[in-house]
This record gives C-alpha cells, structure tokens and sequence, in this order.
C-alpha cells in the first residue's frame, strides 16, 4: 500500500530524515515511533505531499507522490486523509457541515448524500446526539473523534493518525484507540504516529521505530516489546517513553 525508499528531508540545512525506507502492507495498523523531535509528523506530512521530499520516493496506492501534481495529491488525500493532531476543525460550522465540507468540495458528492454520510460517520463515533452543536462545546477527545469521522466520511482505502491520544485523559485516549482498531478492521491501513506505549501495546499490529532520521526497527508489536532488551534503539525510546 505504501513504500518510502531513501527518503531525504531537511529543513535550513538541517537533515530531519536521512534516507527513511519502509514498506506498510495493505490493510496493517502501524505505529510509527520516536522520541520527539525523530521526525516522525515530518515523515507522515511527506509522504501525503503536505511537504516536498529532498530526495527519495514515495508510493502510496500506485501513486508516486514526488511526480504527481497537485490535483492528483488532492484526489490521493482523499484517499488517504491526514488527521491532524490539531483537528483542524472549523469552528463555525456544525459538527454535521464540518463533515459535509470535504465531501461536497473535494468529492463533489450531492448535498444530501454528503449528509448522509456525515451523520453515518458521526455516529460511528458516537457523537451524532451533537450533530448540530459547533466544535467549541466538545471536549478535547470529542474534537479528536469529530476529525477522526470526518476522515472516515470519506471512505478511505489508508487514515494517517498523528498523534490522535496526545492531551487526552486515559479513558478518551482509549476511545480514540478503539476507534482506530475498528476502522483497521474494515480494511483501511492505518498510520498512527505516535509516542504512546498505552496505546502500542493496546492496538498496534506492528511498530516502526524513526531515530537519527532513518528507520531503526520495524515489526510486529510482540517483537517490538521483545527487542527492548537488546535492540538499543529499542532500548532507548522505551527509557525514554517510560521516564
């Protein structure tokens, strides 16, 4: 479903990735971690074209990214949307239009079929009885899940998840997570990127660890967990999370 191969990004002459290799097979939930500051949004915003790779390439659903223009990576973002960790969320339209905004603009959907989708989608994640408050009376979990579901109106084949339990209480985090298992479950890659081990340990199919801008570990969760015992970059990120 996706493949970064020698991906390159820096910023001011200062290298962030430095060739950055992974493969997500379609339909897998990963995690892709790192301490802050590793790269691991910069990485996630190349590879949906929000930011020009340096040098290397990107491959998402048969899309190379790097040659593709940007009508073509509007079409793949709604493919494969891009979560925020800020939401993004507009905060004087409902619930319900801040849903219908990307289907009725980007994929051109008739007004009432857009609707029906935002509210499918608001229920999904529990927040349909809201559907005509503003995105200022939710929580701070609830304004996660509202722009979980508006990635998910869009029926997307891959979600990129940044940081979505980052400022969230224990029992809103596990929402979001469960959330983002189930969407796994209907068949969407999922992306999550993140530094959280509650949520690793509760979801993640598989983990790839970003240090010193390069992919330093990549399996399956149960290896990943194993390998802290001698795998130093392993190690150290799992010092560092538990400290």
């Amino acid at each position: 479903m996706i493949t970064l191969s020698n991906v390159h990004k820096a910023f001011g002459g200062r290298p962030v990735l430095q060739g950055v290799d992974l493969t997500l097979e379609r339909g897998t939930l990963t995690f892709l971690v790192g301490r802050s500051g590793a790269g691991k949004s910069v990485l996630s915003r190349c590879a949906v074209g929000l930011l020009h790779v340096d040098r290397g390439a990107i491959v998402i659903d048969g899309t190379e990214i790097g040659a593709s223009s940007e009508s073509a990576l509007n079409d793949l973002r709604c493919r494969v949307p891009y979560v925020v960790q800020g939401s993004a969320l507009i905060d004087w339209l409902t619930l319900t239009q801040n849903l219908e905004v990307p289907l009725t603009r980007a994929l051109r959907l008739p007004r009432g079929e857009a609707r029906a989708r935002a509210l499918r989608a608001l229920h999904d994640v529990g927040l349909y009885e809201q559907r005509d408050s503003l995105p200022q009376a939710l929580s701070a979990g609830d304004r996660k899940l509202l722009a979980i579901a508006r990635a998910w109106a869009l029926d997307p084949k891959a979600i990129f998840y940044d940081e979505p339990t980052t400022g969230l209480d224990p029992r809103a985090a596990r929402r979001v997570d469960e959330l983002i298992q189930r969407q796994s479950e209907r068949g969407a890659t999922s992306i999550v990127v993140s530094h959280d081990l509650a949520s690793i340990r509760r979801i993640a199919q598989r983990v790839a660890l970003l240090e010193s801008g390069r992919i330093a570990f990549a399996g399956t969760t149960a290896e990943f967990d194993a390998a802290q015992k001698d795998h130093p970059a392993v190690h150290r990120f799992f010092h560092h999370s538990e400290s």
